[in-house]
């Protein structure tokens, strides 16, 4: 299905710019964050199944990400100041709530958002949380990119020089992902990741324990920085939480019908779209 979708920007109070993509229209929002890293256009395939079914989606580039800002002070950079940018992005939309969440960094951006203005959050959306079971992961698969960055700036460099002229339109939608993460100023993304990796990642477990919004929250099998049982715990410890198991950690990304329409169904009881409930119930998909 066909959906209208709009690119905007906004600035945030230290003048740093942020861009967006809306998709659909209505009051029924739902916000999207991508992973570390990556560009906001991961969330293309979704925003358009879910805007298709009635819903306004953003997409967001936080700071340091796709077209937005990139500023090289780590001192910016935390999954507190992120939460902040999408409350900033709910107040310039004009939206009073939204179902929010996205993947990896952006399931733990949701919860932040649930944490500082939980009056915002009608729902979670959480893929791949990276929470308590990830932590020795997380420093093995981010700490070389930090270090490369700061000490060896001309690889991530080079690498973006070689990757950007590279047309998006020729190659698959998942190597064009590739392509634009790729595209990186080595001092700003030194800077992201100092900043994520030295500060908070995620609200700890008594505030998460006292989220009341309903979470859908996806994990993977056999995900070495994800691993399931961070999202399995997460979606026991919301009151309304509920754990859907990926077949796969490609799933979502190869063949995403199953997946679609969970989070479809999902955002649509939150807003109680044709008289669905059900909000507090907790379910375990396979």
């Amino acid at each position: 299905m066909l959906v209208s979708e709009r690119i905007g920007q906004f600035f945030l109070p230290t003048g740093d710019r942020l861009e967006y993509t809306e998709y659909g229209g209505g009051d029924h929002w739902v916000v999207l964050i991508h992973g570390q890293l990556m560009p906001r256009r991961m969330h293309q395939p979704v925003a358009r199944a879910l805007a298709g079914n009635g819903l306004h989606v953003v997409t967001l580039d936080l700071l340091g990400h796709g077209r937005s800002d990139r500023p090289a002070d780590p001192l910016v950079y935390s999954t507190t100041a992120f939460g902040e940018q999408v409350i900033a992005l709910l107040d310039h939309l004009g939206a009073e709530q939204a179902v929010v969440g996205g993947l990896s960094l952006g399931a733990n951006v949701g919860l932040e958002v649930a944490v500082l203005a939980p009056d915002r959050v009608r729902g979670l959306l959480c893929e791949m949380p990276v929470l308590d079971n990830a932590v020795e992961a997380g420093i093995i698969a981010f700490a070389p990119l930090m270090l490369a960055a700061r000490f060896l700036p001309f690889t991530v460099n080079g690498l973006r020089r070689l990757t950007r002229p590279i047309p998006r339109g020729l190659v698959p939608f998942w190597v064009g992902i590739g392509l634009d993460t790729c595209n990186q100023r080595a001092d700003a993304m030194a800077a992201v990741v100092h900043g994520l990796f030295f500060g908070r990642v995620a609200p700890s477990s008594a505030q998460r324990r006292r989220i009341l919004a309903p979470a859908l929250v996806v994990g993977h099998p056999i995900d070495p920085i994800h691993p399931a049982a961070d999202a399995a715990m997460l979606a026991e410890e919301m009151p309304n939480g509920r754990f859907v198991k990926a077949r796969s950690i490609l799933e979502w990304r190869m063949t995403p019908e199953r997946l679609d329409a969970e989070a479809v169904a999902f955002a649509l009881e939150c807003w109680d779209v044709g008289g669905a409930r059900g909000r507090g119930s907790r379910r375990t998909h396979g």
